[in-house]
């Protein structure tokens, strides 16, 4: 025992004298604990909100794994208590080294005892800061233990005791590739470091010992701090560390509708974006979204996305990106995905044809079958109810959405007219206008949430487009020196008055609806072929919100439309947006336009107050049936093809006409087959056939050449 004394003295005396050469060396190598902290960098990127709160995090670093510097002031105290107990219970009374500490690890060595820990917590640091001073392979010699001595002396001398915890918490490896208190935590436990409770900081840093040891090994420790002295329940510790240990959360997974957005506006490490959304409104928004799609679990719509602007500005207040409901959808950005528009183009469609002066919102259009010849077969528009409506007003077939009215409309404007604008605001339309025909007037174009609530904003801003921004500029250009005239305010103002109009979308859609709110709003609804996608959008006189509802398989939903998918989703965040917004008044009429008393002949429509742009007023609008005899269906040049796959009973063929009045039969190919009051059921065969409307007295009022091919 003598001889290992004196071994251990001669070595101690050697580590003195070297040691006293060399320790100050890696002691003036530390930086200010400012410096310390300000040369961290954090493995992820932030996007923030316009109020500094944060959104959302993505992690671009994969070298390491760090979140923001975690401050003192905003770690749980119950940390701290479970810190110092477990690691340095002499914290706050020592200058760096534990002497007394050392002492017994000295003895314990040199009596052949198992050695005791005698670093301290400003030990520890020194040897995070300077990896010189750390554990390697063979362990640490006692040249280097008296390096690091002497570095936490002079450590302590530097720093204060709040800065080396603080410093000591984010520097240190907690578990894995867990560096920082923050990191660990909300990885761990799916929290901040403030709410931490005193089993987990039990757990925490049980881990420091050993970040990756197993669940049992890390409660094991954490029972025996226990039974020292710790406060805490060693069953409930020991449940705890298995239920976090072994089944690790992902860090910052919340709000998967903004995953898509900010991995495109941020784009390294340590970044920091600041956007124009609101936290508050963002989450709501989310909420709302997948509140409305869990109504509708069963009819095979999950998806969804919102995007709400500020009128005056262009400021996206909140964008949500999709429902987060499909798993793989979290990288689907569905505010820019193109969908097909449904019916929300039509009051793009009405507002040219009033600018134009071809229509006013008191002219007559019939809504009635009509077949259309092209080039790729017949065009044959169709209600959402199926149904015809007969000669109504251009106000109520745009607020009732009427379709043949909107086909009708589109060939008085222009196809080409049409498509130009479209694209000036802002549907950038990838194909010509041919390629698209009559389905544009009912939305057979692809747009996307963004595209549709900006150019609806422009509704709002009496005509005037410029694009939406996201990012919050420090010094923001005024709207007025970017604008585009769209339509003219007048147009705008009728547009916008028929979207608020409860009465006239009463035909379509009743009176009670998710559209109908409190306060002054203009809004459309659409819905796309197949019930594929649905939306809702519209203004009032602060803010645009648009909707669409659908899912990310492109399958038709069930049962689903604008009103019953999307519309209860703009409600709820409109009315959140307005409060109960009592006393909000519609806009005001811009000159150039006026009210005036028109007054119908030759159909069931009371008299009413209609606005019209200056010049283009009516007092009195007649209505003429067509009363001319015509084979509505099918037109000539029309190719019918069987189908060999169906049974042939199950394909009929419906002969429809306009009898104008008189009492007609249909005749094929020389054959009488029935009244022509009717739709007359036929079955088909290979071959060229007349169809003919003659009178009893055999004269043909109306006929028509269509071809059927098959088997």
């Amino acid at each position: 025992m003598l001889v290992i004394v004196q071994l251990m003295l001669r070595l101690c005396l050697f580590c003195l004298l070297y040691g006293s050469f060399t320790a100050i060396a890696y002691a003036d190598t530390f930086s200010s604990f400012e410096a310390v902290k300000g040369s961290w960098q954090s493995s992820y990127a932030s996007l923030l909100d316009r109020h500094g709160e944060t959104l959302i995090r993505l992690r671009l670093n994969k070298e390491q794994h760090r979140l923001d510097w975690t401050p003192l002031s905003e770690v749980s105290p119950a940390l701290i208590d479970a810190l110092i107990f477990t690691e340095d219970r002499d914290f706050y009374h020592h200058h760096g080294v534990d002497w007394g500490a050392v002492s017994r690890s000295a003895l314990n060595i040199m009596t052949g005892q198992k050695a005791r820990g005698a670093s301290t917590l400003t030990m520890q640091l020194a040897a995070l800061l300077n990896k010189k001073l750390g554990w390697q392979t063979g362990g640490r010699s006692l040249t280097r233990k008296w390096q690091q001595l002497q570095a936490a002396r002079r450590l302590e001398h530097d720093w204060s005791k709040e800065q080396i915890l603080e410093a000591y918490i984010n520097l240190s490896m907690w578990r894995g590739d867990l560096q920082g208190l923050s990191t660990a935590s909300l990885a761990l436990f799916g929290k901040l470091p403030i709410g931490l409770t005193r089993a987990e900081s039990i757990v925490l840093v049980s881990l420091l010992a050993a970040p990756n040891a197993s669940a049992e090994r890390v409660a094991k420790r954490a029972c025996v701090l226990i039974a020292a002295g710790y406060e805490s329940d060693c069953n409930a510790v020991t449940a705890l560390a298995d239920s976090s240990l072994n089944r690790r959360k992902l860090p910052l997974a919340e709000n998967p509708d903004l995953v898509t957005p900010a991995s495109k506006l941020l784009t390294q490490a340590n970044q920091s974006v600041t956007t124009t959304l609101d936290a508050t409104l963002q989450h709501y928004a989310y909420d709302s979204l997948r509140s409305q799609l869990a109504s509708l679990a069963n009819q095979q719509a999950n998806a969804g996305a919102v995007l709400v602007l500020d009128n005056q500005t262009g400021e996206v207040l909140a964008y949500v990106a999709n429902s987060g409901l499909v798993a793989d959808s979290i990288w689907v950005d569905g505010v820019q995905a193109p969908r097909q528009a449904g019916s929300t183009l039509k009051p793009f469609l009405y507002g040219l044809a009033f600018e134009k002066n071809v229509l006013t919102a008191a002219s007559v259009l019939d809504d009635a079958p009509i077949n259309i010849s092209t080039p790729l077969g017949l065009y044959v528009p169709q209600n959402y109810e199926h149904d015809f409506k007969g000669p109504v007003t251009a106000r109520t077939a745009l607020a009732s959405s009427l379709n043949v009215p909107a086909v009708l409309t589109l060939n008085k404007v222009g196809i080409e007219a049409f498509w130009q604008l479209l694209n000036s605001v802002g549907f950038n339309l990838h194909e010509q206008a041919d390629y698209y025909g009559n389905a544009l007037a009912l939305g057979g174009a692809d747009i996307t949430v963004w595209q549709l609530a900006n150019a609806y904003r422009s509704l709002a801003n009496n005509g005037q487009w410029h694009e939406a921004s996201i990012l919050l500029a420090d010094t923001p250009t005024p709207p007025s020196s970017k604008e585009t005239p769209i339509l003219s305010p007048q147009t705008t103002f009728i547009i916008s008055d028929i979207l608020s109009d409860r009465n006239a979308r009463s035909l379509t859609f009743g009176y009670e609806n998710p559209l109908a709110t409190p306060f002054w709003t203009a809004v459309k609804t659409g819905t796309s072929k197949d019930m594929r996608d649905n939306w809702c959008v519209g203004f009032s006189r602060h803010y645009t919100v648009a909707v669409w509802v659908g899912n990310m398989q492109g399958m038709p939903m069930r049962d689903v439309s604008g009103i019953s998918g999307a519309a209860p989703v703009w409600n709820s965040v409109m009315s959140y947006l307005e409060g109960n917004g009592w006393g909000q008044t519609s806009p005001e009429a811009p000159t150039g336009v006026h009210r005036q008393r028109v007054e119908f002949e030759g159909f069931a429509q009371p008299a009413y107050e209609e606005w019209f742009i200056d010049g283009t007023e009516q007092n009195r609008v007649s209505y003429q049936a067509n009363t001319t005899p015509r084979i509505v269906y099918p037109v000539s040049g029309t190719i019918i093809a069987l189908d060999p796959d169906m049974p042939v009973a199950v394909q009929k063929v419906h002969f429809h006409a306009h009898n104008g009045g008189e009492l007609l039969h249909f005749w094929l190919n020389e054959q009488e087959l029935a009244v022509a009051t009717e739709d007359y059921a036929w079955q088909p065969h290979r071959g060229r056939y007349h169809l003919r409307l003659k009178t009893a007295s055999g004269q043909t009022r109306a006929d028509t050449f269509f071809e059927v091919r098959g088997k």
